[in-house]
């Protein structure tokens, strides 16, 4: 069989190799399912006859399945690479989807490619990773695919999320144990602005729409708890996980006067950021101001002095999230559990 390249079809190959169209498609898409030298040896066959391999678009016409996820971001795809929480997460993914010859499209959606380009049309479902714009995910629930959402909820679809309030609750409450003096909150994404700031008079984000608020609570009640009271300049607004943000917003309440003896930090990036800048104004940590993160990123306990610190299932999330849309788990929602991690910053 000498036919054009160009007309050549996976018919055409299994006919010249003597076997099943499944066993050709295998070849290429599915090589577990075949011995290598059997994939081998099809492999070269069709590389010798110019024949590239079964058209993705014709498969996913017949199937209606293209074996590709869509993961729709909530931030600019260049922040989510530096944001380790993220990678974490987007790691137990892939490990999974991977293990199941799935492929991945990452969708951001406060980029300016969220503007609809057909990408939605053409994934299996979505993980929607913390909430997205608004239209962003009317657009997505008007494809009435399968969709799983992670550190966020939306009524009638399954959910993967921390007890963000009770893990914040319960950090304070050891922090506050033996702290005597003014305290400050560094929060994260808190109110509506893209600048760091105190919150005063603001109004604060909906408790549904974003994990930080729900951590505002959980600090705030625990002191309050505590017999403390809370001024909402003692509050800072950090607009974006960043290491020189938080430095700023650290340092703003590191001076002031009184100056804070803790900072409740949102975000272990933030919590390692306030450590540089107490350091930056000769400040002691745990002696001159205790400090306490949320995440457990790596460099939270080979930093020195290490972090006391929140540890969520970061890549775990991921992983479950992918079970429950592969069928391998039940299809209900999911709470992960979260451990206070004490180390030197805040014994």
């Amino acid at each position: 069989m000498r036919t054009k390249s160009r007309n050549l079809t996976l018919k055409d190959m299994a006919e010249h190799l003597c076997v099943s169209t499944a066993t050709v498609s295998n070849a290429f898409n599915c090589p577990s399912q075949l011995s290598k030298e059997l994939r081998e040896h099809i492999l070269a066959e069709c590389r010798a006859l110019g024949y590239l391999g079964p058209n993705a678009a014709a498969r996913s016409l017949r199937t209606g399945r293209t074996g590709i996820i869509g993961v729709t971001l909530s931030n600019y795809l260049s922040y989510t690479f530096t944001d380790p929480v993220a990678n974490q997460f987007l790691q137990g993914l892939a490990e999974v989807f991977e293990s199941r010859e799935y492929s991945l499209l990452v969708m951001p959606s406060r980029d300016p490619m969220k503007e609809a380009k057909g990408y939605e049309s053409f994934v299996d479902g979505f993980i929607v990773y913390g909430p997205p714009q608004r239209q962003t995910l009317e657009r997505l629930i008007h494809q009435h695919k399968s969709i799983i959402t992670v550190d966020f909820d939306i009524d009638g679809y399954v959910s993967v999320n921390i007890d963000n309030y009770n893990s914040a609750r319960e950090c304070a409450v050891h922090a506050l144990k033996n702290t005597v003096g003014d305290v400050a909150i560094l929060g994260l994404r808190i109110v509506d602005s893209n600048y760091v700031c105190r919150i005063q008079q603001r109004e604060l984000l909906r408790a549904d729409s974003t994990i930080t608020i729900q951590r505002l609570r959980g600090f705030l009640d625990a002191i309050e708890g505590a017999g403390m009271t809370m001024a909402a300049e003692r509050i800072w607004h950090v607009p974006d996980n960043t290491h020189a943000l938080g430095y700023q917003a650290a340092r703003e309440a590191l001076m002031c006067s009184p100056r804070p003896q803790l900072l409740l930090c949102m975000s272990d990036r933030i919590a390692l950021a306030a450590m540089q800048a107490a350091r930056h104004l000769d400040l002691k940590v745990p002696e001159d101001v205790r400090i306490t993160g949320f995440d457990d990123i790596p460099e939270s306990c080979t930093h020195h002095p290490s972090l006391t610190t929140v540890h969520q299932q970061s890549v775990g999330k991921g992983t479950i999230a992918a079970e429950i849309f592969l069928g391998q788990r039940e299809e209900e929602s999911v709470v992960v559990p979260t451990e206070l991690v004490v180390r030197e910053s805040c014994p």
